[in-house]
């Protein structure tokens, strides 16, 4: 699955703010907004974001 499409369903699921995802997960609070403008994390940050969603839901792997 394409990873702005799991950030969004990660974030309708916690009802978390996309700043807040951002902030906590790559110490970026306009990272949500400029992935929906077209930014394209590199393989490390993916993999930094994955992670954090998967500790976050409970290691849980989606």
């Amino acid at each position: 699955m394409h990873l702005l499409r799991r950030v969004e369903k990660f974030l309708r699921e916690h009802d978390i703010p996309p700043t807040r995802f951002g902030r906590e997960a790559a110490r970026d609070p306009r990272l949500v907004l400029d992935m929906r403008r077209g930014r394209e994390p590199g393989a490390r940050m993916t993999r930094r974001l994955e992670h954090f969603m998967n500790i976050y839901a409970g290691g849980q792997p989606q």
